[in-house]
């Protein structure tokens, strides 16, 4: 009975190990040498390590949370573009109009000026 269960204690036992061991490798054989560079504050604006409840200027989250989204809707692109031929001309009409809601919600963040940072 315990036989039929090994499969999947080996499996476990595997990606634990994949998990863990580059963990411990790049702990011990990675130099530890911190510098002003690396300490700075990379992209978010504010300090690293200073009060957790300071506050943050939102436009970075708002710049964030638009590239996603229009970075996703254009991740639809590609397999689209892989069935084209199966789907003919309903499925390029279909994405055309998906494209122009695209353009249309991207010109309309630009003209209100969510994408400056002044």
């Amino acid at each position: 009975m315990l036989e039929n269960y090994f499969p999947v204690l080996l499996f476990i036992c595997v990606g634990l190990a994949v998990g863990v061991m580059p963990l411990i490798l790049g702990r011990f054989a990675a130099p530890h040498r911190p510098d002003s560079a690396k300490l700075s504050p990379y992209e978010c604006g504010f300090e690293a390590f200073e009060d957790a409840r300071m506050k943050f200027d939102v436009r970075y989250y708002l710049v964030a949370i638009l590239f996603i989204l229009f970075d996703l809707e254009i991740a639809f692109l590609f397999p689209w573009a892989i069935v084209l031929k199966e789907l003919g001309t309903f499925g390029f009409v279909s994405m055309m109009i998906f494209l122009a809601i695209l353009v249309v919600g991207f010109v309309y963040e630009w003209m209100k000026g969510a994408l400056e940072w002044e």
